[in-house]
């Protein structure tokens, strides 16, 4: 290993600590901690809620897809880009204007205890547990890319390399909150487009242009030009495109992207905050599927388990050290904003919706700061346990978290926002039924069963939520504060 690659990734991280650093300074209460005192700009919430979002599968996962699968991975790109621009469009806006009105809540659970008056804390607790369970999974997938990264680039026991990226993502997320988490997502988000961007450019170019990749990719698999069908020759039918495009769904129940939603200093911020999200998104999904149909042509023949690994093969097989070592801190970078606000997200789970929601109401905000802190290396040690399959593939973690928070939240997220006749029981009930579906449809296969899991958890999340809205509507108190915040 070139020693100007590990000196660029010593030089990244030593930044990423400082940030963390100046974000402890900067932390004086619980709303500092989970929402950095909703103080933040347009660009740094447009910035840190798509780096947040994308994590280490736009790099890693994405690209690997596209290799072994070629143009069916589009359907995906378009199912995200869809998606983000919808839920900026509809729920950013709504969901920061509720949240501040709803006494400043911080959480999602906390959100929906007090727009349902619910006395029974059942959302609440239900809500955290679903958090807790699938931001597990989330931020192992986390791990295990930073794992992949770390044994690639600097040929650690993969045991040893997960550990590295958990330190790294750990320390900063421990010491600065949501400040650090976003600050650095945002300087993240920049090298991540910067990299992604830079290493298709090259490769096609090197390759002798499109036309060349495109007739290579032919040579490898003629099916991969195709949108329409699988590498096998399959055509992938009405569940497979419907499986790919409702990747879009899961936007509206991702607790770390309303999380940013909910931290901007301004609402009328918002609109120009989605322009800077959605190009960003654009640019980056469009490069990380030309890395994996460059990739086809410059690097042919790599196994599937190691698919994953086209973006970091091409990136030190074309550029100088120094520049393959940005590329390569691009990756870590990824991964890292994800997982910091995923470690943040659940912590603020353990900490406002459980502790101080259920143990001991009346802590201190230095109390559950800490209380705050050391959840946040708990949670990270459990998925690190769960990190230890190193044949664990990224894109497919992310998938089982990315449906359960869409199916889970996204319905009760957005009617909560736009139907006045909600009720608590239609909340709970949405949120029960399509966590459950994607926990139990996951385990199924064969038929219908082929279909991605968030798609049945949204449809039946959503129709729970209306009929147990029918049979137990809200109370007057309940509608009258909705139709007050909506007219504000």
């Amino acid at each position: 290993m070139d020693a100007t690659i590990i000196w660029t990734f010593a030089v990244y991280l030593t930044a990423m600590l400082a940030i963390g650093l100046v974000g402890f300074g900067r932390t004086r209460d619980l709303s500092d901690y989970i929402l950095g005192g909703r103080k933040m700009g347009r660009w740094v919430t447009a910035m840190s809620a798509s780096a947040s979002d994308m994590s280490g599968w736009l790099l890693m996962g994405l690209p690997g897809y596209a290799y072994v699968a070629g143009y069916e991975a589009g359907w995906i790109a378009l199912g995200l880009f869809v998606g983000t621009w919808a839920n900026w469009r509809t729920v950013s806006s709504r969901l920061r204007r509720f949240t501040a009105a709803l006494d400043d809540s911080l959480t999602i659970p906390d959100y929906f205890e007090r727009r349902f008056a619910d006395t029974t804390r059942l959302l609440r607790v239900v809500s955290a547990i679903f958090i807790l369970v699938f931001f597990t999974f989330y931020t192992s997938s986390g791990l295990v890319a930073g794992g992949k990264l770390f044994e690639s680039v600097f040929g650690l026991d993969y045991q040893w390399a997960v550990a590295a990226g958990a330190g790294a993502v750990i320390a900063y997320t421990f010491l600065g909150g949501f400040f650090a988490v976003s600050w650095t997502d945002f300087f993240q988000a920049l090298l991540m487009a910067l990299a992604l961007v830079l290493v298709p450019a090259i490769v096609i170019n090197e390759a002798g242009g499109w036309g060349v990749v495109t007739a290579r990719m032919e040579m490898t698999n003629p099916e991969l030009l195709n949108p329409f069908s699988n590498a096998n020759g399959s055509a992938l039918g009405f569940i497979g495109i419907t499986s790919l495009l409702g990747w879009g769904l899961g936007y509206f129940g991702q607790p770390h992207i309303l999380a940013r939603f909910n931290a901007i200093r301004s609402e009328s911020e918002l609109p120009g905050a989605r322009r800077i999200a959605v190009t960003w998104v654009f640019i980056t999904l469009t490069a990380a599927l030309l890395a994996g149909f460059s990739g086809i042509a410059m690097v042919p023949g790599l196994e599937d388990a190691d698919s994953e690994k086209i973006f970091i093969r091409l990136a030190m097989i074309v550029f100088h050290p120094v520049i393959a070592g940005i590329c390569l801190a691009a990756i870590l970078a990824a991964i890292m904003s994800t997982a910091d606000s995923q470690l943040l997200v659940a912590s603020s789970a353990v900490t406002e919706d459980v502790y101080r929601g259920l143990i001991n109401r009346n802590a201190t905000e230095t109390q559950l700061v800490w209380i705050g802190r050391v959840a946040v290396i708990a949670i990270a040690a459990i998925a690190y346990v769960m990190a230890m399959d190193r044949d664990s593939k990224v894109l497919d973690l992310v998938a089982y978290a990315w449906a359960g928070f869409g199916a889970a939240f996204g319905p009760a997220i957005v009617l909560s926002l736009f139907w006045r006749n909600m009720s608590g029981a239609g909340a709970l009930a949405g949120i029960l039924v399509g966590g459950l579906t994607v926990i139990v449809w996951k385990q199924l296969t064969g038929g219908i069963f082929d279909l991605y899991e968030i798609v049945p958890g949204v449809l039946f999340s959503t129709l729970a939520i209306v009929v147990f809205s029918r049979l137990r509507p809200p109370d007057t108190g309940v509608t009258a504060r909705f139709e007050e915040i909506v007219a504000r």
